[in-house]
């Protein structure tokens, strides 16, 4: 596998959409669609055509709209499915179309009824019926995660040797251990004699916490695209996170693989879609959450003081940040406290610090946090003590 670049497959405006809640109307998609086109993102999957008015309407308008990454419109394997989508994505510059059927037993029995040969009977003409219509056709073999790994393989096969251009091989409910699944991806690699074909991609659910974890193991094992969302939204417990991957990817060089997304947009659009879609994200959540460059025990205050580094592996003006936050709490200590007086311009030696800091520890027991009208309080009883004792 030469090329080592990761394709980013962006799902927030269709598997995102389908939280409870997040409905968006066509000028919100827009929006949200020009920043993730101008951040980098090389796919966006722009809504299930035919299953409403305004999803085929969104879609429509986002292909007019973006004019640099792939378009994608969703389908199952039924053929008005795929002319619906067809239909909506004919104002794209470079349309796809998403379409597959389930591939694990459980899907194939029941929700399916059928065998899997006539699964891959239908796979293999939807697949081709898409391929009619547009020149790129991913397939998505639903719950792979769970699929027996020999019929995974005749399945990957049979949808390339039908002009799959991009295969999907989703963990469609979280399952899957980080190894289970890079195996997985791994034999598919290796024993897919056609897969050189089509690129494999990672579309991981996070039911078990471990979307983000399964992708890049996916991606190490020889997948080159990974299906995510900004915030990690989406159906149940969320998707891949597409600020966690890309900058798992950013921070192990040594794994060799990129990804072409401007990381200094990455906390901007999560407030965007956080607000957009109305979900507030985890005030500790990875790369974007309130905290992520917030310290407030004293031995890390004091370490990152000294050297950033010490606590802080991503700077935060490269995710679009806006800093690093001390937080003074009743576990803060000297040093962060010497730190906050002197950025509201009290120059405190250590001996008026110590004093200061016992005084400190009473506000900080009484409140989560110590504000900075706390300090000038603070600040400014001491300065007239000090000045009367002085008199």
């Amino acid at each position: 596998m030469t090329n080592n670049k990761i394709y980013i497959f962006d799902t927030t405006l269709r598997d995102g959409e389908q939280v409870p809640g997040c409905k968006l109307n066509t000028a919100e998609k827009i929006e949200v669609a020009k920043v993730l086109e101008e951040m980098g993102v090389d796919v966006i999957e722009a809504g299930f055509p035919i299953s409403s008015p305004g999803d085929f309407e969104s879609v429509e308008a986002i292909s007019a709209h973006v004019k640099n990454a792939t378009v994608c419109g969703l389908t199952r394997a039924v053929e008005k499915d795929i002319e619906v989508a067809a239909a909506a994505l004919k104002k794209a510059k470079r349309p796809r179309i998403h379409t597959g059927i389930g591939s694990s037993d459980i899907h194939i029995k029941h929700k399916f009824n059928a065998t899997r040969e006539e699964i891959l009977e239908r796979a293999v003409k939807a697949t081709a019926y898409a391929r009619r219509f547009v020149d790129d056709v991913e397939f998505f073999a639903e719950d792979a995660g769970r699929a027996d790994i020999q019929f995974l393989a005749r399945l990957v096969e049979a949808v390339i040797k039908a002009g799959a251009t991009v295969v999907n091989i989703p963990d469609t409910t979280g399952y899957c251990l980080p190894n289970q699944y890079g195996d997985k991806i791994a034999y598919l690699v290796n024993n897919v004699p056609n897969i050189d074909k089509a690129i494999l991609s990672c579309h991981c659910h996070n039911d078990l916490g471990l979307a983000t974890a399964n992708s890049i193991a996916g991606a190490i094992a020889g997948a080159r695209q990974i299906e995510c969302t900004i915030n990690g939204i989406g159906e149940r417990a969320g998707n891949t996170s597409l600020e966690e991957v890309v900058m798992i990817l950013k921070q192990h060089e040594s794994l060799g693989l990129y990804t072409g997304i401007k990381t200094e947009y990455l906390n901007p659009i999560s407030q965007l879609v956080s607000d957009t879609m109305r979900v507030p994200v985890q005030p500790n959540k990875a790369i974007v959450g309130l905290n992520a460059f917030a310290h407030s025990s004293g031995i890390h205050q004091d370490g990152f003081l000294k050297h950033s580094e010490t606590y802080e592996i991503i700077r935060p003006e490269d995710v679009g940040a806006a800093g690093s936050k001390i937080v003074l709490t009743a576990r803060s200590g000297r040093s962060a406290l010497a730190h906050r007086f002197h950025k509201l311009g009290h120059l405190f030696n250590r001996n008026d610090v110590d004093v200061l800091y016992e005084r400190f520890l009473v506000v900080a027991d009484s409140k989560k946090e110590v504000e900075d009208h706390d300090l000038q309080s603070l600040a400014h009883q001491y300065v007239q003590e000090s000045a009367a004792v002085g008199v």
